[in-house]
């Protein structure tokens, strides 16, 4: 396993994190099972992946409570990120609320679901639009102040957002986006967010959803509770779809020439284009994490890179 510590912070994490979004089993098939959930992190901690990202969005806490359940005993091993800033209830509109309010209601229900008494990284999910930046650092201090919370990070941020954000330089740790060789549109905003704010770059999205894995062609049909089958998973459908195809020929081209795993040569790519991030990379079974893993120990060589970013350039 590779490590960085995340910029203005003392938290060394495996370049690989178990992001929780699947955890939490909305849209994502039948098929999500807790018990290979929890084998899934134990797999990861015990292949030198301490770093986990969950958000009380996701299954409405319900990624929150497993995770918890799977770190038991072994918390101190696990360097643990979650996100705030999502109002979800059942059968309600969702919106975004930053409010000191709602930071400290979320803050005390999610330590509560992770059964830990502090979280190493709290991100705002999403700004609201509305509460002042300054009211949501002070909120933030407050809790770092109280021991609730180690560090903070953003999400969801672009280069636009960068003359705000400068007054706090320092202050926030990370940023993550969603980015992979099916998606690229977000490499400007990382480039210059991680030089000019300090930041640690984390990628969700880091296998297109699962597109980049070469498991799916132009015939696969996903069940009416698998998200993938809505066409605002562009991945899925359409030009991009064909666009993604080209793009899974290379990596198997690669991944014969390798001896790694497809998924494997998809995240090594953006580990060697974006040399200080993180990848994110949702989990449901320790089958998938060992094919990941193997991203792990080498490097693409030029040749390669240069293949992989012409033909996934937007």
């Amino acid at each position: 396993m590779e490590y960085l510590t995340l910029k203005n912070s003392d938290l060394k994490v495996s370049r690989m994190c178990m992001g929780g979004c699947p955890m939490g089993g909305y849209g994502w098939g039948s098929n999500v099972l807790e018990s290979e959930l929890i084998d899934a992190v134990h797999c990861a901690l015990d292949n030198g992946i301490n770093f986990f990202d969950t958000a009380d969005t996701y299954g409405l806490g319900q990624s929150e409570k497993i995770l918890g359940k799977a770190l038991k005993g072994r918390r101190d091993k696990a360097v643990i990120a979650s996100k705030f800033g999502v109002h979800a209830k059942n059968g309600m509109p969702t919106f975004y609320d930053n409010s000191p309010e709602w930071i400290k209601s979320s803050i005390k229900g999610t330590l509560k679901r992770l059964d830990t008494d502090y979280l190493d990284l709290y991100q705002i999910h999403y700004r609201d639009e509305k509460t002042p930046l300054s009211e949501v650092v002070d909120t933030l201090e407050e809790l770092k102040k109280a021991g609730y919370i180690r560090y903070y990070g953003l999400s969801n941020i672009h280069k636009s957002d960068i003359p705000e954000l400068k007054e706090y330089k320092g202050r926030f740790v990370s940023f993550q986006d969603e980015y992979s060789l099916a998606c690229r549109k977000n490499e400007d905003d990382f480039l210059n967010l991680s030089k000019n704010l300090c930041l640690t770059p984390l990628t969700w999205g880091s296998l297109g959803q699962g597109i980049l894995t070469g498991k799916y062609d132009r015939n696969t049909v996903f069940a009416d509770d698998d998200r993938r089958s809505r066409d605002i998973y562009v991945n899925f459908h359409g030009e991009k779809l064909e666009k993604n195809l080209e793009i899974v020929e290379v990596l198997k081209n690669i991944s014969n020439d390798t001896g790694k795993s497809i998924p494997a040569i998809a995240i090594r790519f953006i580990l060697d284009f974006l040399t200080d991030s993180v990848v994110l990379v949702g989990i449901k079974r320790p089958s998938q994490l060992k094919a990941n893993i193997e991203a792990f120990g080498w490097k693409l060589d030029d040749e390669q890179i240069k293949i992989l970013d012409e033909i996934s350039k937007n």
